[in-house]
């Protein structure tokens, strides 16, 4: 199977060693000429993911035509803020490819899921979305994974098994894309919050009620918001929503934490430095909040204690 995946950060690496496992022809696509010869002089990022070296197979580009031409399938996996923009350059080129969406996350001012930003563009409806427990740096160590897939098309998702799937990368499949982006995207902001309770020490009994009334806000925003409320029980529900919310690894636990121990200032250089998505994805849900009337008491106390109008503390006092 041929395969360009648009994008050689960490996700896109990662994904990059299931389908080397498979025999796949890859191609990836980065917009930077620097980045392209790096890879292809040292075939590794050990800054994005340590002791993983890139097959001599792959093949790199900075030629956006070259990563779709004669390609079974698409992964896009850059950064929300940027694939608008990407999608506007593919449009004259897509035909009847399969597009997989494995970034994650809700574009700022629109609004939009990133499903909703390439039906924007490209005429077609062989686009799914790709989420699940994994974090990029343990994905080539080819310990069990899962994923979950989400489509409207049949032949897009047995493509995707059959490009992913291996005997460490286990794939589950439905219908709803849209509650698999809600459940991809929200999970950073509860991240936060449970890097606050880390942080102010709190006992598991107390982290184990937070998780589940989390769980129970993403599972009514998922139907209200025209998904599926069980999408919540897949890998990339409680199983994501698991793994980003206990875990150091991720950057929107370590700032949640940095919240509650460190100095205003402190916290704000760790946002300055490092990319978030969960801040950025807040501003979005709270907008879709207001536009919709929809009450989510969790997510409103982080976004005071955040926006400095609450204390770190009261993440304890406003959980339903």
């Amino acid at each position: 199977m041929r395969i360009g995946i648009f994008g050689t950060g960490a996700y896109g690496l990662a994904l990059s060693s299931i389908l080397t496992e498979n025999n796949c022809h890859i191609t990836m696509w980065t917009k930077f000429e620097e980045e392209k010869e790096q890879l292809e002089q040292t075939r590794k990022n050990e800054k994005l993911i340590p002791n993983y070296i890139l097959s001599e197979k792959i093949e790199l580009t900075t030629d956006i035509i070259e990563c779709i031409k004669e390609k079974d399938l698409l992964i896009i996996a850059i950064p929300v803020a940027f694939i608008d923009s990407l999608c506007q350059k593919l449009k004259p080129y897509i035909k009847k490819n399969h597009i997989v969406i494995a970034s994650k996350g809700i574009e700022q001012n629109t609004n939009l899921y990133v499903y909703e930003i390439l039906k924007k563009y490209l005429d077609t409806d062989n686009i799914a979305a790709l989420s699940g427990p994994t974090f990029a740096v343990d994905i080539p160590t080819k310990d069990p994974i899962a994923l979950t897939v989400a489509s409207k098309s049949q032949e897009t998702i047995s493509l995707i098994k059959n490009a992913f799937v291996n005997n460490y990368t286990q794939i589950e499949e439905t219908e709803d894309i849209i509650g698999v982006e809600i459940c991809g995207a929200i999970k950073n902001i509860f991240a936060i919050a449970l890097g606050m309770l880390k942080g102010l020490e709190c006992n598991e009994s107390t982290k184990a009620m937070f998780l589940t009334n989390a769980l129970n806000e993403i599972k009514n925003l998922i139907r209200l918001l025209g998904g599926e409320e069980r999408t919540i029980l897949t890998f990339a529900g409680v199983g994501d929503f698991i793994l980003t919310c206990t875990s150091e690894k991720s950057r929107n636990f370590s700032y949640g934490k940095l919240l509650a121990t460190t100095s205003k200032e402190q916290s704000e250089e760790y946002l300055k430095n490092t990319t978030v998505e969960g801040v950025y994805t807040l501003k979005s849900i709270c907008s879709i909040m207001q536009k919709k009337n929809i009450e989510m008491p969790i997510i409103s106390t982080i976004n005071d204690i955040i926006n400095g109008k609450k204390k770190t503390t009261d993440i304890l006092k406003n959980t339903p």
